[in-house]
């Protein structure tokens, strides 16, 4: 997902996105949504199955190196 594409769904819930990383503000919707804010954190595994950024942050990890 973009920055501009979370910067909208950001808006959309009523959260600022000004002076946020991309990280920063996915966390803070996470706890809008009652996710845990976990972004970029998980390693193997995630069990937050209704979590919008799950897949994005499983790859991101992917790509990173860092889940095997």
């Amino acid at each position: 997902m973009k920055m501009q594409d979370v910067r909208a769904m950001a808006k959309r819930m009523g959260i600022k996105s000004f002076g946020k990383s991309k990280g920063e503000l996915i966390r803070e919707i996470q706890r809008a949504e009652g996710n845990f804010d976990c972004y970029g954190t998980a390693t193997d595994f995630c069990d937050q199955l209704d979590c919008l950024f799950r897949s994005s942050c499983l790859n991101k990890q992917k790509k990173s190196g860092q889940a095997t």
